[in-house]
């Protein structure tokens, strides 16, 4: 009897998926805001190619990085994990001696059990020196940065002999001991015809493109033939460029039949960086930018296409992080996650249509270790929690390149914050749900145990592990 019933208990269920090996194209901006693209309420220049990957996927309006600033942001990206989990905080200097541990597992060394060629193109960020380079880490090529562009001797703000040159890296060797100004300026069609030249070599088997943009990180520099075509100053000419440089990858794909056949992901590592001013994107209707738990730091627009999987001209609002995006493609296609803890979640039913957020809760993290804030799940109740934070305060910006000064505020309370009805954070509603801010700080204190938080003088937690350390 037993066995009849466990045998018509298996023919009710429904089939699990049959594991797929779809190309994967992910493109990962630099302090690009929330709103300066098409599709999410660009209006000063066009960005037709992201305007069409909107009306060909899906537009995700409440999608998360894990930190806003570029090492921490990168390393949950790649690993699944809260960076602070992994011992990355911050954005690593060309004199860090630490960087991503060889222990952990990376989106390319997860799509590698596959049989899939990898490559990353462009900024790094994850540690300089040899044992932390990408083809240290699952990736078969490397062209790019390994860190900031603005971690270079021309620096407006940095002190004479504060940066070393800048190199330009292929796989594991310098090929170009200093990036000039020139140099700067090719770097966004030079990343993307890297991009173009792999897909076409690998097309007949399943790839991997990490393509991360130095763009729009300052300094900024555009090339030739986009300086001055939008007509509304420097950032809007990298952002066309950028654009276009999304075109020849989907033109590219488009040529070689690979369409209906690649998951393309485009987002950002953090908001914009909004003391530079004229120089920086917009956080829209989100408040604050990079480098604060506000959701105009850690919301970034994102855009994801795979044709016939990911329904075309749709949006959700659900909230999802970058964590989630590594055990999403391990499910997919039947890869094995890690044998050490990570953080992100399988969020398919939220890419391909309407299912609910698997987590009970995400929780913000910035400086050095700090818990700032926890949201819940569904990301409709956001708990800021007491801690300094940088702000312009309403005023402007820089011009041209150089900084306005920020100012340092407090949250001196714990407050509350209704996303679904209060996106830009305007309005605390702490007395009244007194029951929602107990449930959140009840998640708030686990993460402490868990990954600690300096705020609380309690540097790392039961689940932190040590980043990768050359002596």
């Amino acid at each position: 009897m037993r066995s009849l019933l466990c045998l018509l208990a298996l023919s009710a269920a429904p089939l699990l998926p049959a594991a797929e090996t779809p190309n994967l194209v992910v493109i990962f901006m630099d302090d690009m805001g929330y709103a300066d693209i098409g599709s999410f309420g660009a209006t000063a220049y066009p960005t037709p190619n992201l305007d069409r990957l909107a009306r060909e996927g899906r537009k995700f309006t409440h999608f998360h990085v894990a930190q806003a600033v570029c090492s921490a942001s990168r390393a949950a990206l790649l690993t699944g994990c809260y960076p602070n989990r992994i011992g990355i905080h911050g954005a690593l200097s060309p004199k860090a001696t630490h960087g991503i541990g060889v222990g952990e597992m990376t989106l390319a060394e997860v799509v590698k059990q596959k049989g899939y060629a990898t490559a990353a193109f462009g900024k790094w960020h994850l540690g300089h020196l040899p044992p932390f380079l990408p083809v240290r880490h699952g990736f078969d090529e490397y062209y790019g940065l390994p860190y900031s562009n603005d971690m270079w001797p021309y620096h407006p703000e940095a002190k004479p002999g504060a940066y070393p040159p800048l190199p330009m890296y292929q796989n594991d060797k310098i090929v170009d001991p200093e990036v000039t100004p020139e140099d700067q300026k090719r770097l966004t069609t030079d990343y993307a015809e890297h991009a173009v030249d792999f897909i076409e070599r690998r097309k007949d088997t399943p790839f991997l493109v990490y393509l991360a943009h130095s763009m729009t990180h300052v300094p900024l520099f555009v090339s030739d033939k986009f300086a001055g075509k939008s007509g509304k100053g420097l950032y809007a000419d990298v952002m066309m460029e950028v654009d276009w440089s999304v075109g020849r990858i989907l033109d590219t794909l488009d040529k070689h039949g690979l369409t209906d056949k690649t998951w393309v992901i485009f987002t950002s590592d953090n908001g914009p960086w909004l003391s530079y001013g004229d120089h920086a994107g917009s956080a829209g209707p989100l408040r604050e930018g990079k480098g604060t738990a506000w959701e105009g730091g850690t919301r970034v627009s994102c855009l994801m296409r795979w044709p016939g999987k990911i329904p075309a001209g749709s949006t959700s609002k659900t909230q999802l992080a970058t964590i989630d995006l590594l055990p999403t493609v391990a499910a997919r296609i039947g890869a094995d996650l890690p044998k050490h803890p990570i953080d992100g979640l399988d969020a398919w039913p939220v890419i391909s249509g309407d299912g609910a957020n698997p987590h009970d809760f995400y929780a913000w993290y910035y400086q050095n270790n700090q818990l700032q804030a926890v949201t819940s799940g569904d990301g409709r109740w956001k708990l800021v929690l007491p801690h300094g934070y940088r702000t312009l305060n309403g005023r402007p910006g820089g011009k041209g390149g150089i900084p306005a000064k920020y100012e340092q505020l407090k949250v001196a309370e714990a407050e509350l914050y209704d996303l679904h009805a209060d996106v830009g954070e305007r309005h605390n509603v702490a007395t009244q749900h007194p029951e929602v801010v107990a449930r959140l700080q009840g998640y708030a204190a686990g993460m402490r145990e868990e990954l600690g938080d300096s705020l609380h003088q309690r540097p790392k937690g039961r689940g932190s592990r040590e980043p990768g350390r050359v002596e």
